[in-house]
């Protein structure tokens, strides 16, 4: 079992060593504010600290369930828990995205989780392209692994993250449905557009193909979804677009909302996000969530008029 100490307080008086009962205290403090690797026999616990609230640790819980299913080289990363002896109060997923989940109350006792994997994440180096959770969370982390790590892209640090658990408040709009993979060849440029205009570049700009079977894989599990409209030469072009990006635990979180330019201002983001919600609360997930950057207050007022309600906030931290 991999284990990585964080420094805490010594607690020593000042006026010279901790008493008997003083060390005791903190031999048992050390001992705690330590993170461990987690393998497949820890699952089952890691599992249940995420289900705490499952809406915020959607991400970890995804990934976590297919290393419980396959291993974690099928979930591509790994897994830290806090603390390293006894129950697990915390875990981290660390893979395409560092993600915090850490449902704990006491403050002095969620520093010591933050420390913890703070400390892990240096001696594995910046591996992830994000650091992303709950707000809190993931600023903490971020706090702590600045001064170490290379200087983050950009940082979006108020993010709401909305849900919704029954039917749409809209009507949905009947012609958006599933893409099947026969329509890759459109549906990837408009996910390559929609990145390329929310994250600043391209996804597929060095060449490599994972951002393209990443959007086949969604295609073929049924989580990709569009709405088609004949372009100028009369071929079927993609107008609307979502994917879901994270299932588990109940929770289908979508990514990738995007209208494409010409069809904007005419509502289609609403109708068609209703109709994502109504098709997976009926065949994936009961409840549905998204989180969205605060500064973008149209995308925030269409969710809501959805029926979308804030639950929580998130943070990520762009590399």
């Amino acid at each position: 079992m991999a284990r990585w100490r964080t420094p805490v307080p010594t607690g020593a008086r000042p006026d010279g060593p901790p008493e008997p009962g003083e060390r005791d205290i903190l031999a048992r403090r050390n001992r705690e504010a330590v993170a461990r690797a987690l393998t497949r026999t820890d699952l089952v616990q890691a599992l249940a600290v995420c289900a705490v609230d499952p809406v915020s640790s959607v991400l970890a819980t995804a990934r976590l369930e297919i290393a419980a299913r396959s291993g974690f080289g099928a979930a591509a990363g790994q897994a830290w828990g806090f603390p390293a002896v006894g129950p697990l109060e915390a875990v981290c997923w660390a893979g395409a995205n560092l993600v915090p989940v850490i449902p704990i109350a006491d403050p002095d006792r969620r520093a010591e989780a933050i420390s913890a994997f703070a400390t892990v994440a240096r001696v594995h180096g910046r591996r992830s392209s994000s650091i992303v959770g709950e707000q809190w969370a993931a600023l903490a982390l971020w706090e702590r692994l600045s001064p170490h790590w290379p200087p983050a892209r950009e940082v979006r640090a108020d993010q709401p993250s909305m849900a919704i658990g029954t039917a749409p408040s809209l009507p949905p709009e009947p012609t958006v449905r599933r893409s099947v993979p026969a329509e890759l060849d459109i549906v990837l440029p408009a996910c390559v557009r929609m990145f390329t205009e929310e994250v600043g570049y391209s996804p597929v700009a060095s060449g490599g193909s994972a951002y393209a079977e990443r959007v086949r894989s969604l295609i073929t599990e049924g989580r990709s979804f569009i709405r088609l409209v004949p372009d100028v030469g009369g071929q079927p072009a993609i107008a609307f677009k979502a994917e879901l990006g994270a299932v588990a635990g109940g929770v289908a979180q979508v990514q990738g909302v995007w209208v494409e330019p010409a069809f904007r201002g005419r509502g289609w983001s609403e109708s068609g996000m209703a109709a994502v919600v109504t098709a997976t609360r009926a065949s994936v997930a009961p409840v549905v969530s998204l989180y969205v950057n605060a500064y973008n207050e149209r995308a925030v007022a269409a969710y809501r008029r959805v029926g979308f309600e804030q639950v929580g906030t998130f943070a990520t931290v762009l590399f």
